[in-house]
């Protein structure tokens, strides 16, 4: 254990400094005690999740880790490993620390590899590298000034079939949404291939975690079917963060991700939310210019990281 620094298993009583902790390293998340706490109790049992955090010598909490199988993955054996340290307490060990714990918390689960995002600040990357973690796909984290930017109207018309919703208006039939949840994930670009998921462990993690606002996501209909939708997820405050954006295969190339996503940032801004964040993968260029020409700009950017166990 490194001098002065203990790591301990999460208590719901550290929700609140843990979120501090999340906060101060990637601003650009919703990150609240109440989504911490939340999180920490509804992982799914079978992703065998632990949440650490570490204390320095004065009882603080410096660091916070989760760590647990990645169920959905195509993949058996994979697992995936968050650490997040402030700022302050950097070069300690703490980090050092909550990765030796939460590897081994991945071996005892099954898990054959571990996968960890590094922020592309020059430093974090070396330090996954001095720990044997070998770099994959790069991210980036966009921000709008939502207050002040000069979003385009939404289209007088919609394209003939074409409907505007809300998220809440599917709360009696969510069905239709995990469909599309399901076929448009599978489609994203990333290092982790997934795929399954029931439909129970879905309601659970995309439907009733507390910081979607179903009321601020919006879905497109065409001829009555669900065809492309955004997920917004608030801290009930200021800020915004675009959850995931998907359009089914049959409907992409006709702007719809693009009338999901203005739908949805004119009314998060009517409500009052003025930051907006989202992330891309960054080979995913038609959703980075589609944020792009929404006014979104570089706010940052991570890498992945992972190692066999």
């Amino acid at each position: 254990m490194t001098p002065g620094i203990t790591v301990e298993a999460f208590d719901p009583r550290d929700a609140s400094a843990v979120a501090e902790v999340r906060r101060a390293t990637v601003p650009y998340l919703v990150c609240t005690a109440e989504s911490v706490a939340w999180e920490a109790e509804s992982a799914p049992a079978e992703g065998r999740t632990r949440w650490l955090v570490a204390r320095d010598a004065d009882g603080r909490i410096v660091g916070c880790a989760d760590t647990g199988l990645l169920i959905s993955s195509t993949e058996p054996g994979q697992g995936c490993l968050h650490i997040a340290v402030r700022p302050e307490a950097r070069g300690r060990g703490v980090g050092r620390a909550l990765v030796a714990e939460a590897e081994r918390c991945l071996t005892e689960a099954g898990a054959e590899r571990a996968w960890t995002w590094a922020a592309d600040d020059g430093r974090s990357p070396g330090f996954a590298e001095r720990l044997g973690y070998a770099r994959g796909r790069r991210a980036c984290f966009l921000g709008l000034d939502l207050a002040r930017a000069e979003l385009p109207p939404l289209p007088e018309r919609l394209q003939p079939g074409v409907e505007l919703r809300t998220a809440a208006d599917f709360a009696g039939d969510r069905r239709p949404l995990y469909e599309a949840d399901l076929e448009c994930t599978a489609d994203e670009p990333g290092d982790v291939r997934h795929g399954f998921v029931p439909y129970d462990d879905w309601l659970r993690l995309n439907w009733e975690r507390p910081d979607i606002d179903h009321t601020l996501g919006s879905v497109v209909l065409v001829d009555g079917e669900v065809a492309s939708y955004t997920v917004a997820q608030t801290d009930g405050a200021e800020r915004y963060w675009s959850g995931m954006t998907g359009t089914l295969r049959a409907h992409r190339g006709r702007g719809l991700a693009r009338l999901a996503k203005l739908d949805s940032l004119r009314r998060s801004r009517e409500a009052g939310r003025t930051r907006a964040f989202t992330g891309n993968d960054s080979s995913n260029a038609p959703m980075l210019a589609l944020n792009r020409a929404l006014g979104y700009e570089q706010a940052g950017a991570e890498w992945r990281y992972s190692k066999p166990l």
